[in-house]
């Protein structure tokens, strides 16, 4: 064996290393001779010596390199710490059914809103309250004047034979047989409707002393609501009219309003033939039945209360859960709303609203009559002027002044 420090040992190169560049140095220029073992196809480098054009991507594993290799599963630190696996990627289906839920709510918002200021902007507006001397000062709460005309505007000949109104032509002028004032007060008392009789001998400006209703036809809603103000002392700050037409179309949107009638009802002059009892009325034979007059002993006093009550009950249905969720229901009847009400000018949709929501729960009453002179009804002028000015200051009416609940 060779002896500790031999120089044998170790045989030395007989060659000497060539100078210059390292023939396998990567970043030589292109063109120079030498083997890269690494490199799989012929390199070209920029200018700073980065790889371009068919380099290897960056981050790519080279071929042998053992910083590069797969760890080994007999390594102590991969048993001590070992990978942990990558987690599961959460299921998309409930934020897919989120982002549906979201863009259908988003929708119907729209739609509502849509429709809501189709329907406000559809309304017939009328000039019917205005400013005048002697007017009455604002009393407590708030006064609709509801007002149901007879106008037969916009009914075809067919339409009005199918509702028993006659057209146009057969009716000369515009007339009023229902003329009611709606009080919303402005505190815990119930709201209040009284009914005006058509037939009240009242003082018309400019026309003398004659029937209520006959205000509507010389000057429209706007001497309609002076004479009202001028023989109540209420001060009018809404105002309503009802078409017959448009009345008959709002009922069948709804589904029918459900009446209890306490006797057989057969009006040839309102084209109905009612039983007794509970039933569901529709268009035409509500429209009727809110007319009739002619079947009743009472005449104008039983029609007068069959409106209040019909009136309640239409509210109730309108507002109620079944109508409102349902789009076969909520939407005819907010397209046809615009058709069957002309309001004042400084009203709108929400103030309607207001007011259907107060009337499904009120006291209902007339103004109390003392006497007649041949067709016209004289109000009492203690009872009347009593019911009057509790309505003004919000107070309670009393029992002896109602006479429908």
């Amino acid at each position: 064996m060779p002896a500790v420090g031999d120089d044998n040992v170790y045989p030395q190169p007989t060659t000497r290393m060539p100078s210059g560049p390292d023939p396998y140095d990567r970043r030589r220029p292109r063109g120079q001779q030498g083997y890269d073992p690494y490199a799989e196809q012929p390199r070209r480098y920029d200018q700073y010596g980065q790889p371009v054009g068919t380099e290897r991507g960056y981050g790519e594993q080279r071929r042998g390199d053992p910083y590069n290799q797969p760890p080994r599963s007999d390594d102590p630190y991969n048993q001590l710490y070992p990978e942990q696996p990558k987690p599961k990627r959460k299921r998309r289906r409930g934020r897919i059914v989120a982002i549906v839920a979201g863009s259908l709510v988003l929708l119907l918002i729209l739609a509502t809103a849509g429709l809501w200021l189709y329907a406000d902007h559809s309304l017939h507006r009328v000039n019917a309250i205005s400013d005048y001397s002697g007017r009455p000062a604002a009393g407590d709460g708030t006064n609709w004047l509801i007002v149901g005309s007879d106008s037969r505007q916009g009914l075809s000949a067919s339409q009005a034979n199918k509702l028993h109104t006659g057209t146009g032509a057969d009716v000369s002028g515009s007339r009023t047989d229902t003329i009611m004032i709606l009080h919303l007060p402005s505190n815990s008392t119930k709201p209040t409707l009284v009914s005006l009789l058509r037939d009240s001998l009242v003082s018309i400006p400019g026309h003398g002393k004659t029937k209520i209703n006959a205000a509507f036809t010389f000057g429209g809603p706007q001497l309609l609501v002076r004479t009202v103000e001028q023989n109540t002392g209420i001060r009018i700050e809404h105002y309503a009219e009802i078409g017959l037409g448009g009345f008959a179309n709002v009922v069948n949107d709804v589904g029918g309003v459900r009446m209890c009638l306490k006797q057989p009802v057969n009006d040839a002059y309102a084209g109905i033939n009612l039983k007794a009892g509970c039933q569901n009325l529709k268009g035409t034979d509500a429209l009727g039945y809110a007319r009739s007059r002619h079947a009743f002993a009472a005449s104008d006093y039983a029609r007068t209360d069959h409106q209040r009550e019909f009136i309640h009950a239409l509210s109730s249905k309108a507002l109620s859960p079944g109508t409102l969720l349902n789009p076969f229901r909520s939407i005819p009847m907010i397209m046809d709303v615009p058709k069957a009400l002309s309001i004042n000018k400084k009203d709108g949709l929400w103030g309607l609203l207001s007011m259907a929501w107060h009337a499904r729960s009120m006291t209902s009453t007339a103004v109390p009559i003392g006497g007649s002179d041949g067709s016209d009804l004289i109000w009492d002028p203690t009872k009347s002027q009593q019911l009057f000015h509790d309505l003004n200051h919000d107070q309670p009416i009393p029992s002896n002044l109602i006479t429908t609940q």
